[in-house]
């Protein structure tokens, strides 16, 4: 069978430094940090209590209030990046065939905002289990996708990747399977998360994961510094148009770049911690670029994982290094999480986004906080630090990994 080549022709971002695909670019352009003082809840007994919100969003103002009481928040993000790629893509939606456009999303967690509020509030009561019948649909994953193709009628394939922290990617790469492969001519991917709660902050707290620098949280998000202490939660989405070259050329459509392989890997390491040596990403870089059929020369940028966990950035270096050889000295990578804060399983969307509009810009977003890189860190490698920089860009991939050792990479390429 002869693959289809898949482009992407819309992008939507809802981020904590930017509700919209434009200032999102302008707050990875200028380094600017989404982390602050938690608002969402009272925070002053934890041992973090600060993270990366999304700043003025509200709901209202993108979906109907009844409808969106429907909703959990990871959902409510979903919907609102979606739209926005749906109407970047300009489609003609009375002549689009919705039988072959699919909704593939990502997701790590969910709706557990929900789940949360109805067990405090069980726990609060008497016994009696007075249960929000909107508590599963609005709790389950799948709900984001499944709003997103009811609100704009998609019939195409509909469900949710869950991958932990790589699950956007995965998202990504299965619908540019079902698009390569004739399935289906268009499909909107991404991811959402909404980890900004008492459970979500108390669990990686829990587990030693987030960084407890309470006393300055625009810099806590420093990956590659030699004083990372963990990584900052962050909240939002992603959302790429995905679609069939030939598709896109007939209605005239603007295409941002070409997304042109995907690859997977499994650490089988450790629950939560990577392989000591970055095997498994290793893999996963290997997998993409064999997809893609290019050389590892020909990669201009690497968005990173990147998350600022003393155990996760020396080892995705070190793969990068395995990988590319002397040609890593010449890539340019950064780490936008230092910004952005880490999404969870809506992370490959926004780094995607990223990736995408770092080749339409030819513009490298900086890794913000690297005040003294780590020893352990290859000092040759370009870690964009603190600053931005004009460079050629054809082509960009863009790691995501995830507890339980999954490791996924896309690779876009100028057009």
């Amino acid at each position: 069978m002869e693959l289809k080549r898949v482009v992407v022709t819309g992008l939507g971002a809802l981020t904590p430094i930017g509700n919209t695909v434009s200032e999102y670019w302008d707050g990875l352009k200028n380094g600017v940090s989404g982390c602050g003082p938690i608002t969402k809840f009272d925070a002053e007994k934890f041992r973090t209590r600060f993270a990366c919100e999304l700043k003025n969003f509200k709901v209202e103002d993108f979906i109907n209030a009844k409808e969106a009481r429907k909703m959990d928040p990871f959902t409510h993000y979903a919907v609102v990046a979606a739209d926005e790629a749906i109407a970047d893509a300009n489609f003609d939606m009375e002549t689009l065939n919705k039988n072959k456009v699919g909704v593939i999303w990502g997701s790590g967690i969910g709706g557990l905002k929900t789940f949360e509020d109805e067990m405090i509030y069980f726990g609060q009561g008497d016994g009696t289990p007075k249960i929000n019948p909107f508590f599963i649909p609005k709790m389950i994953a799948d709900s984001s996708s499944g709003q997103i193709s009811i609100r704009n009628g998609f019939r195409g394939p509909n469900y949710v990747t869950v991958s932990a922290c790589s699950s956007a990617n995965n998202a990504i790469i299965d619908a540019f399977n079902y698009i390569r492969t004739g399935r289906i001519n268009v499909c909107v991917t991404g991811g959402s998360e909404a980890p900004v709660t008492i459970a979500s902050v108390g669990g990686f707290t829990a587990m030693h994961a987030m960084s407890t620098r309470n006393d300055d949280p625009a810099t806590a998000s420093r990956p590659y510094d030699v004083d990372r202490d963990g990584f900052v939660v962050g909240e939002g989405a992603g959302a790429l148009i995905l679609e069939e070259y030939e598709h896109a050329k007939a209605r005239g459509a603007k295409i941002y770049a070409e997304l042109i392989g995907g690859g997977f890997s499994s650490d089988a390491h450790h629950i939560t911690a990577p392989h000591p040596e970055g095997y498994g990403a290793l893999l996963s870089m290997i997998d993409a670029l064999e997809d893609a059929n290019i050389k590892p020369e020909e990669v201009d940028y690497v968005n990173t994982h990147g998350t600022s966990t003393p155990i996760g950035d020396p080892q995705e270096i070190k793969a990068i290094v395995d990988c590319f050889g002397e040609h890593a000295y010449k890539i340019a990578i950064s780490s936008t999480k230092s910004m952005t804060g880490h999404l969870l399983g809506g992370a490959g969307a926004v780094e995607a986004v990223a990736s995408v509009l770092a080749i339409q810009h030819q513009f490298v977003p900086p890794t913000i906080n690297v005040f003294n890189r780590d020893p352990e860190i290859d000092q040759r490698i370009d870690l964009t630090e603190n600053v931005g920089k004009a460079r050629k860009i054809d082509v960009a991939l863009s790691n995501g990994f995830g507890f339980g050792g999954h490791n996924a990479t896309v690779i876009f390429r100028k057009i």
